[in-house]
Formats: structure tokens, sequence, C-alpha cells
């Protein structure tokens, strides 16, 4: 049976923004009064963030659920189909060689959506089979990954997978908690895609994955759909229950391949934001420069959900070795992949 192969990726982003702009000429007035709201928003890690609506010149926060759907499909169109047009450039294929077309997304919904509009609009065949993956979260790009994989091993045919994540959209209405702070911080714009391809002979090889999930933390991170677009419920303590399992997670993942944490060459993980990369940096014994990929990624692009991990591995570039992929969301959840030479 062949095996599924990461063979080519691209990604888009909106307009970009800096962080201490998006401070001064909005957020400083969003949440006046916040004791330490400003250190917060300025400590999290990002300098550069993008947004399809910057709320500098528009300010969306009093918007219906109702119109924040309705532009979500306008903006994202573009984006996706600029990502997988990348991938599939890099991969040297077709729209009409793919086989599967897999969406990931928690940010904005339609139907008929991105993966029928945007098969249609790229010319992918008319038996295309489609996946969408749908509010997951942060994490849902491994097991997005998992599941396009397994059809590329078993019908022997290319599949695609794109993250689109629009999480400007979601501004939420004034309120003095620093949680919001630190969601509003963080979260940013983004459209990555990936291409794998059966038993090709090059690029990265998916060899497993393991998921973890903690369902007794399942309050700690939340993204509920309200009358308001969706919030983001974001505890302190979720680093904290991470580092109780992230050990755990890898060993099992490298054990089904007979490696160790050393044999690894390149790691690819979800910057959630400063705090959990230090708790994965620690808890596995990693080099600081270990985690330059993932701070690099949130320094010029922030936290843009489930597109982030494969703009982590972009940024990881062509390592020789193995490549752990690693990300984290609500559950609270864990998903770890591991990707070897083809």
């Amino acid at each position: 049976m062949s095996t599924a192969v990461v063979t080519g990726a691209g990604h888009a982003l909106p307009a970009a923004a800096e962080q201490r702009v998006m401070w001064d000429g909005y957020f400083a007035g969003h949440y006046a009064g916040v004791r330490a709201a400003e250190r917060v928003f300025m400590g999290a890690g990002v300098r550069t963030r993008h947004a399809v609506v910057n709320p500098i010149d528009e300010d969306i926060s009093d918007w219906s659920t109702g119109a924040r759907m309705r532009r979500y499909l306008p903006e994202a169109l573009p984006l996706g189909k600029q990502a997988v047009a990348g991938a599939l450039d890099a991969a040297g294929l077709a729209p009409g060689d793919v086989g599967l077309f897999g969406v990931v997304t928690c940010t904005g919904y339609a139907t008929p959506g991105l993966d029928i509009r945007l098969a249609s609009d790229l010319g992918m065949p008319s038996d295309l089979q489609r996946l969408l993956v749908g509010h997951m979260g942060c994490y849902a790009a491994i097991p997005g990954l998992a599941a396009v994989g397994d059809f590329v091993t078993a019908r022997s045919r290319p599949a695609v997978l794109l993250c689109v994540e629009l999480t400007s959209l979601h501004v939420q209405p004034a309120r003095a908690e620093l949680e919001q702070v630190v969601s509003h911080a963080l979260f940013s714009d983004a459209a990555a895609a990936v291409v794998l391809e059966p038993g090709a002979g090059r690029g990265r090889r998916l060899a497993g994955v393991v998921a973890r999930t903690d369902a007794s933390t399942s309050d700690h991170m939340t993204w509920d759909v309200t009358d308001l677009g969706f919030r983001m419920g974001l505890s302190p303590r979720v680093p904290d229950v991470l580092s109780r399992h992230v050990g755990d997670v890898v060993d099992e993942l490298l054990q089904g391949a007979g490696l160790r944490v050393e044999d690894v060459a390149g790691w690819a993980v979800h910057p959630g934001g400063p705090r959990i990369l230090d708790v994965v940096r620690d808890g596995l014994g990693l080099a600081e420069e270990q985690m330059g990929p993932s701070r690099r990624t949130l320094a010029t692009h922030g936290n843009c959900s489930s597109a982030t991990v494969l703009l982590v591995l972009e940024e990881l570039g062509d390592v020789d070795g193995p490549v752990v992929v690693m990300a984290f969301g609500p559950g609270l959840t864990l998903y770890a992949a591991l990707l070897l030479p083809a």
C-alpha cells in the first residue's frame, strides 16, 4: 500500500497591520479602563497580524452573526483559491488531478460552502470527493491531514487540504475582561493549503498521528456561537494542562516509528501564545532555537487558528530528517503528526 506524502504547500494572507497600530488605533479605546490590557496585548508575541476586516477602518463588534457570515464567503474565497493554487503549483499537479478536497474552518459557514465553490472555480473534477472539518479550532489541521492522508493511502489519488480562518470577523463588543484582551491580541487571518500524493519520492511522508483529549478541562478553551459572532473563552490554566500531556503524546508518536525526541530534526508547534511554546520547549527538553519557526510565525502572522501550524511547517523549510507537527485546541485537545522524508 502506498503512503501519503506532502508534496506541495501554499498560503495567502490578507492585508497586514502592526500590533502597536492595532492597539493605539482601536483596542486601546475598546478596552479603556481594563487593568493591564496594554501590557497583555503588546506582550502576546505578535508584531504583525492580518485581517480581512481591520477594526480601525471598520468596527464590526456590534454586527450580528448573520452579517458576519455574509462577509465570510467573499473574503475567504480569493484567499483559499490563492493558497490551493500555490500548493498545487508547488506539487506540480493540476486541479483535475485531485481526488479529495478537504476544507478546515471554524470561523465561517455557508452552504454551498468553500469546498464546492473553490472546486468549481479551480476546475477540480465533477466526481471530486469533499470533506469539511468544522468548528474544531486551532488543532484541526492535523485531524484534517490525517483524514485526507487516509484517502490518499487507500485510494492512491492526490488530495488537497485547505485551512481558512478569518478571526477578524469575530471582534467582540467591549467588555472589561482580560480574557478577551488575550484573544484579540493573538488571533489573525490566513489561508494555508497542502497537497498529499500517494507514494511520491519527494516531500514528507505522513508516518503517524496521535491525539489526546483531556475532557476534564473542557471549560478551559471554548469557541461559542453567539448572536454577535463567535466568542473565545480562554483560561490562563491552558498551558499548565498542556504541560501534563505533551510529553506522553510525543513519546507515543515517536515510539511508533522507533524514534526519540533527539532524533527529530524540526518542530512545527502551533504558537497558541508565548507561554504555550515555553511549555512545549521545557516539557520536551528542547532548545529555544527549536521553537524559532513557531515564534517567528506568531510574530509575523499571529495565531491564525487551524491555518497556523501549516504556516509554521512552511517556515520550517526543508530540514533534513523527521518533523513533528503539533497543535492544541478546545477539549482540551492535543494533536501531533510525524512527517518523515519520503
